[in-house]
């Protein structure tokens, strides 16, 4: 099973962005010597406070300099707030200067409305829908350089000379986005941790709609990711105890209150009134976010992929320590029995 992890750089209560973003390098180094597939940086606007990444691209030149055998991507990069060409451009770049390592993680999402509104040049309410499956169309269509010859983009270069593409991806948390993956022929990655009961439903319109992909970047077989929060630890009781602090996040923010960064465990279990109950795996009915010891979170783990058919899962965890989060990731590497990666790989 390939499993990967996906990075917010989440701020901690009484911590730094610069903190969050130190221990960002710091985590993707370990990952990258446990042996995990890829890590991928998350774009998020307005939301300093709780978030550092809001540029994936600029994170990821940063972690792949760190880094030596890891794939290293966007989760996701949000169409509906650059062009088709930019992302193209920038993403080959990318490729150009860490070959066969650079992953393109394409999404839409909506925040703030006053964010969304700071984020875009043509500010009328037309240009605010716009249709996303042709944007993921015309990133492709930059990458295998495929313009008609009548095209004005025809003789429009994109890094020239260089060899190869990023590895394309789409993310998302709907059906819809599953079923667009699935038309052009892209791996897919579903977050369960925002949308966790429609996961089966998701995955199963992906393959429905899978058609062999035209682009040399697509895919000739489906190949689909699911993406779940967890926070694992020795015992039980320790891992829902880190699990306390992303309970509290959600209830502040079904509440309305963004607070200043994750809330710490001591914190976090004495304003809910005690540690979390273990997190079960139910069929159909997923939590959204898991906690566990390693045994039972890789029997978990098995048993959901083995339930929707997915190839692997991208680890999200909101665990508020980041010594805390580099043993979680430690303790699941070895009960997955990862394949550690040498320093000069």
């Amino acid at each position: 099973m390939e499993l990967s992890i996906v990075d917010t750089s989440q701020v901690t209560e009484g911590g730094t962005a610069v903190d969050a973003l130190r221990a960002t390098g710091e985590l993707a180094v370990l990952a990258d010597r446990l042996g995990y597939a890829r890590y991928w940086l998350a774009e998020h606007h307005g939301a300093g406070r709780l978030n550092a990444s809001s540029s994936p691209e600029v994170m990821i030149a940063r972690v792949a300099s760190l880094t030596t055998g890891i794939r290293v991507g966007s989760g996701t990069v949000l169409l509906n707030h650059h062009s088709a060409f930019r992302i193209a451009e920038t993403f080959r770049l990318l490729h150009s200067m860490f070959p066969g390592r650079i992953d393109l993680g394409i999404g839409r999402a909506n925040g703030m409305p006053a964010v969304d509104l700071a984020l875009q040049r043509e500010r009328s309410e037309l240009a605010r829908y716009e249709d996303y499956g042709s944007q993921i169309v015309e990133v492709l269509t930059w990458f295998d350089g495929s313009w008609p010859d009548r095209h004005p983009f025809a003789d429009v270069p994109v890094m020239p000379g260089v060899q190869g593409n990023p590895e394309p991806w789409v993310l998302g948390s709907t059906p819809s986005s599953a079923a667009a993956a699935g038309e052009l022929g892209l791996p897919y990655c579903f977050a369960a941790f925002i949308n966790p009961r429609a996961v089966r439903t998701a995955l199963d319109a992906y393959r429905r709609a899978f058609t062999p992909s035209p682009f040399r970047t697509g895919l000739q077989a489906p190949r689909a990711m699911v993406g779940i929060n967890v926070s694992c630890a020795e015992t039980e009781e320790a891992a829902a105890r880190l699990r306390a602090s992303v309970e509290l996040f959600y209830q502040r923010l079904s509440r309305g209150e963004f607070g200043d960064g994750m809330p710490l465990p001591g914190a976090a279990v004495s304003e809910l009134g005690g540690v979390p109950e273990p997190t079960e795996y139910v069929p159909g009915e997923w939590p959204r976010q898991f906690s566990a010891a390693p045994a039972r979170l890789r029997e978990m783990l098995e048993a959901m992929a083995e339930e929707v058919g997915a190839d692997g899962f991208v680890l999200q965890d909101l665990i508020a320590s980041p010594s805390d989060r580099q043993r979680s990731y430690e303790l699941i590497a070895d009960t997955f029995e990862l394949e550690p990666r040498a320093a000069d790989a």
